[in-house]
């Protein structure tokens, strides 16, 4: 996915650092993400949702609040009032790009800063929120040592996610202070609530609260184990399949007409991480899936491997194409499974004259009804003809550029 660089003017008249997240394909709509409390836009369950709402044509702008990451200013002189005004011109920003945003995502205390200004920003739609506190003063807990210093010097420095920040008595008194449950009943927008029962930083009884405060449309879907930072790329990978799927309902994700005398489109395979081999696979707007490695080669197994598609291609085609025999000469075929497997095999096994490794894939076909032996042969005979078949038997070629 195309990532940018942007930034725009925050609450203090700092600049703002952000990334945006691109789709490859057509913008459809576009998202705002609120990150979690002194975290920073780069955080991998932020990256893993923007990759995944890209896919589906949904640009994604995360940032870092005043004084935090790449952001100027000064963590220590704002608020959570501060971070809501701050989402609020991250939205006035993209509208001036023409990216208005339908969707609002927000992690943690980010969670609370979405909800408390969705009603500000008309553009939005639906909204997300992953382990969000219904009481922004919940947050406090994590510093709770320091509150004494932070009342008689104005300022402490703690210790959060193993790096200090500092924390002034603005912060505190802001969050404290700051209810959301009228902004949670009256948002007048889709609500999805994310949440680990799990969770030992913000538990499971905040999500409990802001789902009963809301009102409908509103869903709530559980992440299982994962941690408050959703740091499992499994969970991340989840939350973001999750989100992708359900914003769908409440944005306009109508794609372009394709050109015409276009094939069957586009298959766009996208790395998802860096670090391991895992790929966004997406054809087109509709069909998303994954492709990865098995553990003992460096991957994470959380998608079939390449050479697993290609036997997955063959398979499919060859069950259609038994299918549409069937079906067109009236045979009583009640069902059809093809299991597929790959192996290298010496050249000369396969009938080359070579000593290189040749690609060997068998099928084992069957066929359920009431068939007679010549029926079953003829549709033996006819899984050969499968265009994929075909394909793999008399090679291809591959046109190769960049793009």
């Amino acid at each position: 996915m195309p990532t940018e660089r942007f930034t725009f003017t925050g609450h203090s008249g700092h600049e703002l650092a952000a990334r945006l997240d691109l789709p490859d394909g057509p913008h459809l709509a576009t998202a705002l993400f609120a990150h979690c409390f002194t975290c920073s836009k780069d955080i991998p369950a932020a990256r893993r949702v923007a990759a995944r709402l890209a896919g589906a044509g949904i640009a994604v702008l995360r940032f870092d609040f005043t004084g935090l990451g790449h952001s100027g200013g000064e963590f220590e002189n704002t608020s959570f009032t501060s971070n809501i005004v701050d989402l609020e011109l991250a939205a006035e920003a993209l509208a001036r790009r023409g990216m208005a945003p339908g969707l609002l995502i927000g992690h943690s205390l980010g969670g609370a800063a979405v909800l408390g200004v969705a009603r500000r920003i008309e553009s939005v739609r639906a909204v997300a929120t992953i382990g969000a506190p219904y009481d922004p003063g919940h947050v406090t807990h994590n510093f709770e040592g320091a509150l004494a210093e932070i009342r008689s010097k104005g300022v402490a420095e703690v210790m959060l996610g193993g790096r200090p920040v500092r924390i002034g008595q603005g912060f505190v008194d802001s969050v404290k202070g700051e209810t959301l449950k009228s902004e949670i009943a009256n948002l007048g927008r889709a609500l999805l609530v994310l949440h680990a029962p799990t969770d030992s930083t913000v538990g499971i009884e905040n999500a409990a609260d802001i789902f009963m405060t809301a009102k409908h449309p509103k869903s709530f879907v559980t992440l299982d184990n994962a941690d408050h930072l959703v740091s499992d790329s499994n969970d991340a990978e989840y939350a973001a399949d999750v989100i992708a799927t359900w914003a769908e309902k409440y944005l306009d994700l109508s794609p372009p007409a394709p050109p015409p005398g276009a094939p069957e489109g586009i298959v766009r395979v996208t790395e998802a991480d860096p670090d391991g081999f895992l790929q966004d696979i997406n054809s087109g707007q509709e069909h998303h899936a994954l492709a990865d490695e098995p553990e003992a080669y460096g991957g994470t197994d959380r998608g079939m491997s390449p050479y697993g598609f290609l036997s997955a291609g063959l398979g499919a085609c060859t069950s259609m194409t038994i299918r549409m025999y069937a079906r067109r000469k009236g045979w009583p075929l009640r069902h059809v499974s093809v299991d597929v497997s790959h192996d290298k095999v010496h050249a000369q096994d396969a009938d080359a004259r070579t000593d290189a490794k040749a690609d060997r894939f068998t099928r084992v076909i069957r066929l359920e009804g009431k068939l007679s032996d010549e029926q079953r042969g003829r549709l033996l005979e006819i899984a050969d003809k499968c265009p994929v078949h075909r394909t793999l038997e008399r090679s291809a070629d591959v046109e190769t550029k960049l793009g």
